[in-house]
């Protein structure tokens, strides 16, 4: 089967499965990857138990590796309201999620600037880049009546060098999203978000997590699950969007093991999409 139809917002699409495009980063365990939090890189060494050395180069019937890494600071990953919470949500309790409409938009970060002063983050400064509510409206703009439930944003400029970027200790944070998105995408009833950077919010922002809680509806300073608007909300952070990927309506199939964790690397593919009608996504 080439292609695959189904029905969304009352109108007839086909996805062509012939043309997956990869959002996931490629982990290396043992070269370049990227990293956030100043976490310790991912690794990976041979299962040594007795005379058992999980290693065909050094004489063994198979290869059998211990792995080691933080979803949170290494390669792509999706996360649960569980991230934020004292209550135990893990990704493998949630209902798995099934391919849907996503929108892929580019957006520019931007210089916070005076409007650090009014935000609660102590942390902000003006020189912060960060994306607004504003440039992604723009950027969505003419899609706005589409009936997609995802939404992958991708940061300009787009260097490659975002699949090994150390995103912690250097003078000037990575880019965020101001909680404004967040309440746009709530609006818009998105319920899986992609992005190509390490966190929603600022790396060092007090533990306030603002940018989490408005789009899982939890309060300011909540921890509590139970008071979540949307728990069933995913996010998936350190992806990178090729160029190729044009700005547009796609399938998104978002892979993600069933870890008993609040996060686990993940693998999201777009595949082209295209309304049976003919018109042009």
């Amino acid at each position: 089967m080439h292609g695959l139809e189904f029905t969304a917002g009352g109108r007839r699409w086909r996805a062509d499965l012939t043309a997956p495009a990869d959002l996931a980063i490629v982990l290396e365990f043992n070269g370049a990857q990227p990293s956030f939090f100043v976490a310790t890189p991912a690794s990976s060494e041979p299962l040594r138990i007795g005379s058992f050395t999980g290693s065909v180069v050094n004489g063994a019937s198979c290869n059998c590796a211990v792995h080691s890494l933080a979803p949170h600071c290494h390669g792509t990953h999706t996360e649960c309201i569980g991230h934020v919470t004292r209550n135990p949500v893990t990704v493998a309790s949630l209902t798995p999620v099934a391919p849907c409409v996503a929108l892929v938009v580019s957006v520019q970060p931007e210089p916070l600037g005076a409007a650090a002063a009014g935000l609660p983050d102590v942390h902000a400064a003006a020189d912060d880049l960060v994306i607004r509510r504003a440039a992604l409206t723009v950027a969505a703009s003419a899609w706005l009546a589409a009936p997609f439930t995802a939404v992958v944003i991708r940061t300009l400029p787009n260097g490659v060098d975002k699949r090994h970027r150390a995103y912690s200790g250097s003078p000037s944070p990575a880019p965020y999203f101001l909680p404004e998105v967040m309440q746009w995408l709530v609006e818009r009833r998105i319920d899986s978000l992609v992005v190509d950077l390490p966190s929603l919010d600022r790396a060092d922002d007090g533990g306030r997590l603002a940018a989490h809680r408005v789009y899982w509806g939890l309060p300011p300073g909540s921890d509590d699950a139970a008071q979540a608007a949307r728990g069933e909300a995913l996010v998936t952070e350190l992806a990178y969007v090729p160029d190729a990927v044009a700005d547009g309506l796609y399938l998104l199939d978002l892979q993600v093991p069933a870890f008993g964790a609040d996060a686990a690397p993940s693998r999201p593919v777009l595949y082209p999409l295209q309304s049976i009608a003919g018109d042009a996504t």
